[in-house]
């Protein structure tokens, strides 16, 4: 179908192949030569929304908002300024994943258009009412969800100040929660007039100070998202829940008289944290949220009646200072075929003429390494899970830089972080630290692998070569050798100590998500998105063996201490364990409820580890394929785990951006480190276990002090 573009038109859809409208005449011609709206999706004072196709983009769908508001005069001259401030806001935000990017701008017909991202889903709105109220556990992940988005735009002060479970959406593909709606959003720092009794957001939603005055802070964002939770936990409107007699929230008061529901003295004290009237006695800011949320400890029910737990509030009068990120480079599209293979099984070696220090790319041939890996102890920490390929803005608050270009210092009071590493320029991948415990390497989407002095946290490498986010390393047990795996399908080998590239391996035909090495130095294996596991000859770079069998693609492995057994996990939800031997498939541990992100073995051969997309991690028995508990906090899935080398301590990165400290005897939590600002997709371990290095798609590589 195509729909008419007339506001007017009220029978607006007509055929494909119609070229003017059958009911009102109007001309059906693509905007911009390219956009065609196929169907409506709403209707304000401000025009229509449509839901369009590209035709320059294989029919991609996108929306078009269509401006043609029906008022004159100020309120016209309003409207216009909101629809142009939806569109900038759009650009300056919309590389974060979960809001919606802005694909063009333009004027065509006497009419304002805004195109942006399709985002196929349901609002909040929408699944509460299909599927009832919300529980707790589900208000804990839409908290989880939203807060990091809020602590992304309010560190480009921006205010949203339209917070609604209509303006929340679930996206299909990924299940993540979109923000969207971003017309009435303004600039923290605007000292633009607002017309006296203008109403800014939605009522019921939106704090006094926007109802009366237009003015909006980031704290009132935290009142709209915790007026939406009380919806969705009580199916009714947020101004129903308030006793204005006595100045009070009753929201506790009708869930357990109306549906028969306790909420946790933790939740409540949250919730009642972010509803004040007051702007300066709610919590000012995103992270003091999460950090309550996420806390061990907290204040009981009767607590509520005081101010939340914050320290040092700022001003709302004050803007915070923060510094605006650089813009990410463009990503690149998609690799539509493989790289044109190498022969397999010609030797490696270095390339001569590299000057140490400076890695190129050589010619394509394999060549044998100078000298072959010398058999040690293994390297602690495994190998780390590919990240989703997208690209986020930088989310870490500027802190102070020191010579060497790096932020460092602790972030908060009892903060482990001793340093904050900033060179990469994507989403960092996998993180490994050397045998001997004095650098270690990150690898990142932004096509590189960098070397670091583990105790300064000083860049001393960047190894150049791969043409696509590389997504899982490791270091040889000698510590001469490091190989990488990336979306370009092919893994490198490097000289860890020149950054020389020593070859280059093909075979995958899609994206290598996992590597390993065996402990003796031997071996090296790796999986990727071509539901392939392949064993390599270190020395000569032969591939010796593909694992058949396997049902999903592969994204994570990992080599017992003994180097007798490979554990893999993927998208099938299994984990399997192999012979290196022989290649045969041992058996197969199933339970998780999800892919399958991350694994670690413990020392002493007998207990892996496996972090999953369920939000759980669990432990197991490889002698008997018993499952021996199930580790539960992670309000995401797991992305990382490693074990610390007394096999004491099981360390855990997740989607909800925190770092996790599990005692193993008990399996509980005994800290929850929450400095990074997104997703932490890798963590290691040093040799000696005082050091963690963990890496997280808000672009920063972080250091934290275990002992």
């Amino acid at each position: 179908m195509t729909c008419c573009l007339n506001p007017q038109c009220q029978n607006p859809l007509n055929s494909d192949e119609a070229t003017t409208c059958q009911n009102c005449g109007s001309s059906l011609k693509l905007l911009r030569g390219r956009y065609r709206a196929v169907q409506p999706l709403g209707q304000g004072g401000f025009g229509r929304t449509y839901l369009a196709v590209d035709e320059d983009r294989l029919k991609a769908r996108c929306v078009i908002k269509q401006f043609a508001p029906q008022v004159q005069g100020k309120s016209l001259e309003k409207a216009i300024q909101l629809f142009n401030q939806e569109a900038v806001r759009l650009d300056e935000l919309g590389e974060h994943p979960q809001i919606p990017n802005l694909l063009a701008y333009f004027e065509q017909g006497g009419y304002l258009y805004l195109v942006q991202q399709f985002i196929e889903g349901q609002s909040l709105l929408q699944q509460m009412r299909q599927q009832g109220v919300f529980s707790e556990r589900q208000i804990r992940e839409v908290l989880s969800d939203v807060l990091p988005i809020l602590r992304f735009i309010h560190k480009h002060q921006v205010i949203h100040r339209d917070i609604t479970p209509a303006n929340i959406l679930r996206r299909q593909s990924d299940d993540r929660i979109v923000l969207i709606d971003f017309g009435v959003a303004k600039q923290l720092d605007s000292d633009a007039d607002v017309m006296p009794g203008t109403r800014i957001g939605t009522e019921g939603y939106s704090p006094l100070e926007q109802f009366r005055g237009g003015k909006a802070y980031p704290a009132s964002d935290l009142y709209s998202l915790g007026a939406t939770c009380l919806h969705l936990m009580t199916q009714t409107r947020p101004d129903n829940l308030y006793d204005p007699l006595n100045g009070r929230w009753i929201w506790r008061e009708f869930l357990q008289k109306e549906k028969g529901v306790l909420v946790s003295d933790q939740l409540s004290h949250i919730l009642d944290g972010m509803l004040k009237d007051l702007v300066n006695e709610r919590y000012q800011s995103s992270d003091e949220v999460m950090r309550d949320l996420n806390a061990d400890s907290f204040l009981p029910a009767s607590a509520a009646a005081q101010p939340p737990l914050v320290t040092n509030a700022p001003n709302p009068s004050v803007p915070p200072q923060v510094a605006t990120p650089s813009r990410p480079p463009i990503p690149q599209p998609q690799v539509s075929r493989p790289p044109s293979p190498l022969p397999v099984g010609t030797p490696l070696g270095t390339p001569s003429g590299t000057p140490a220090g400076k890695p190129q790319v050589p010619p394509v041939q394999a060549v044998k390494p100078s000298a072959p890996p010398i058999p040690a102890s293994p390297s602690p920490g495994g190998a780390a899970p590919a990240a989703p390929p997208a690209q986020r803005q930088p989310l870490e608050m500027a802190l102070p830089r020191t010579p060497h270009g790096h932020s460092s210092g602790q972030a908060s009071a009892n903060s482990q972080c001793l340093h904050t590493l900033m060179k990469h320029s994507s989403w960092i991948t996998g993180v490994t630290v050397s045998p001997n415990g004095q650098t270690f390497a990150s690898s990142s989407l932004d096509d590189t692998v960098k070397i670091w002095h583990l105790p300064s946290g000083d860049e001393l490498l960047t190894l150049r070569g791969h043409t696509r986010g590389v997504n899982a390393i490791a270091i040889s047990p000698d510590g001469r050798t490091l190989v990488s795996g990336s979306d370009d399908y092919t893994l490198k080998f490097w000289s860890y100590h020149t950054g020389a590239l020593l070859g280059t391996l093909t075979g995958h035909s899609r994206d290598v998500n996992a590597v390993a090495i065996t402990p003796d130095g031997k071996f090296l294996c790796s999986g990727g998105e071509d539901r392939a596991i392949r064993l390599w000859h270190m020395g000569t770079g032969a591939l010796l063996k593909t694992l058949s069998g396997v049902a999903g693609m592969i994204k994570t492995i990992a080599a017992s201490p003994d180097g007798k057994m490979l554990a893999s996990g993927g998208l099938d939800n299994k984990v399997k364990l192999w012979n290196l031997q022989t290649g045969e498939l041992i058996q197969t541990l199933v339970g998780h409820l999800g892919c399958i992100n991350t694994m670690a073995f413990m020392p002493g051969n007998q207990v892996l580890a496996t972090g999953s997309k369920d939000k759980t991690i669990k432990l197991w028995n490889v002698k008997t394929g018993e499952l021996i508990g199930s580790l539960n906090d992670h309000s995401r899935e797991v992305h990382a785990i490693a074990i610390t080398p007394n096999g004491k301590t099981l360390i855990s990165g997740g989607g909800d951006a925190t770092i996790k400290l599990w005692d193993l005897s008990t399996h509980k939590v005994t800290q929850t480190w929450i400095e990074h600002a997104d997703a932490v997709n890798a963590i290691a371990i040093s040799p000696d276990g005082k050091r963690l290095v963990s890496g997280s798609s808000d672009k920063t590589v972080k250091i934290w002090q275990l002992a």
